[in-house]
């Protein structure tokens, strides 16, 4: 089986802590590994599966291909999606490359990045009974069984005979409404959607060709004239725009006669809100989820969770508290299952606020925005052993560095010095220069800019170690 791992997503439900640039997937939310990283692990574990083909945004590809890294694992292929176009145009233009690769009757399971499973081994043996539908030319879903009239699920309709291992899907089904989704569970016969997904590549390629044929034509086309760089492979955004913005449910998978369901008590979540982070945490005594440092008097029911300094509460039940160093949420837990009008409304005042965080991660290492003001910019620069920054100069900003621990490799026009602790220097506007780690521990700087303009846009690269564009 070749494991496609979806991580595509934004997660502007978990927000402040998730924002564009760096999503929930590729945050440690339940436990000391990252989302995506529990996700590839646990696929690992299954008996024969390959490599995993990974989809992602393009402002990810290194934090992704990165964090694999970190737990040893490797993408056979990163597909860089240049907009995002829903599940199903992303699934499409997998299954075309996978097709390309093993041929038609490999096998494909389609993986969220960001899903948290509790009990691996009736994981595991669900895939498995999924492989051999899948093997027989079934689409297989997973159907969760639900615990609560959930609002932010859409639901699979089934008549799963008691014992059974699966069932033909009668129905999917839309998130429904409070009353819709308390009558699923008093009548019974429903599951959650998981959006996980086991098929053959030409058996989803041959549904898609009969109920999206406009979605596969494009991806086709988009896969045929894609660029490889490495690992990565770069979809052309001119193509794959133009695919129809629609989840692999509603394309396909609702519509094919041949879709099956396999049950999956697992302890499931799709960790797709503070909720549900909420509910997957262990609770103290007054049933309080507790991260970071946080003092409670008399407070119950509540998710606190910090990021940044002390938070203390008073007298507070069925809330949650979000604090991160440049924001900070408040809200009760039954409005959290969907932020997204809120986050629309932060976006609005202050964009950068459901951009980025205040530290910002590159291939490199990263960076936080310490102080800005009229004219002036200071942050704290981080670089990995062994990483180099792009060479590179700016038309509108002059830079002043200096170390703060490590030694730097400081190229400045035509020449290559080191700068150690406590040591400076200075490059003017238009001036070529990079900065590099060649030791064995990070390199710590203080970067004060100065200029009538100092956004990031404001780099053009010369060289880079990562093949960035010119100004990319």
């Amino acid at each position: 089986m070749i494991p496609v791992i979806l991580s595509g997503g934004s997660g502007t439900r978990l927000w402040p802590l998730s924002r564009r640039l760096f999503p929930k997937q590729f945050q440690a939310l339940i436990g000391e590994k990252t989302l995506i990283q529990d996700t590839v692990l646990r696929i690992q574990s299954l008996e024969g599966a390959e490599k995993p083909v990974l989809l992602c945004n393009e402002d990810h590809r290194f934090m992704a291909a990165g964090q694999l890294d970190e737990v040893g694992q490797s993408a056979t292929q990163i597909i860089l999606e240049p907009v995002a176009r829903g599940t199903a145009p992303a699934i499409a233009a997998a299954a075309e490359l996978i097709k390309d690769h093993y041929g038609s009757e490999a096998i494909m399971g389609i993986f969220p990045a960001d899903h948290l499973i509790q009990d691996q081994a009736v994981f595991l043996n669900a895939v498995n009974r999924a492989i051999n539908l899948a093997e027989a030319g079934h689409l297989v879903t997973f159907g969760v069984p639900p615990n609560r009239a959930h609002t932010g699920y859409g639901y699979l309709k089934v008549d799963l005979p008691l014992n059974a291992q699966s069932a033909p899907v009668d129905q999917f089904v839309e998130k429904p409404d409070a009353q819709t989704a308390e009558s699923y569970l008093s009548t019974g016969g429903y599951f959650w959607n998981s959006g996980m997904f086991v098929f053959k590549a030409g058996s989803i390629l041959k549904a898609f060709d009969q109920y999206a044929p406009q979605t596969l034509e494009i991806c086709t086309q988009a896969v045929s004239e894609a660029q490889v760089d490495e690992v990565f492979v770069r979809l052309p955004k001119s193509v794959f725009e133009q695919a129809p913005n629609d989840s692999i449910d509603y394309a396909v998978m609702e519509k094919a006669k041949e879709t099956m369901m396999v049950p999956l008590d697992a302890g499931w979540s799709d960790i797709g809100s503070w909720e549900a982070i909420y509910e997957s945490l262990e609770k103290d005594k007054a049933e309080n989820v507790t991260i970071g440092d946080v003092i409670n008097q008399d407070t119950s029911n509540s998710l606190i969770f910090s990021r940044y300094g002390s938070v203390a509460t008073q007298g507070l039940d069925n809330i949650v508290i979000v604090n991160t160093s440049d924001a900070v949420l408040v809200a009760n837990r039954s409005h959290v299952d969907n932020l997204k009008n809120l986050v629309e409304a932060v976006r609005l005042e202050d964009k950068d606020k459901t951009e980025s965080h205040q530290r910002v991660y590159r291939p490199w290492g990263s960076f936080d925005s310490i102080d800005s003001g009229a004219g002036f910019q200071v942050k704290r620069i981080i670089v990995d052993p062994g990483k180099k920054l792009s060479l590179q100069r700016h038309q509108h900003r002059a830079e002043h560095w200096v170390v703060v621990s490590g030694t730097a490799e400081v190229t400045l026009a035509d020449k290559v010095f080191n700068l150690d602790a406590n040591q400076s220097t200075y490059i003017a506007r238009g001036v070529t220069h990079r900065l590099a780690n060649l030791q064995p521990d990070p390199l710590e700087i203080i970067e004060v800019q100065t200029g009538d303009y100092l956004g990031e846009d404001d780099i053009e690269r010369l060289e880079d170690d990562f093949n960035r564009g010119r100004f990319d």
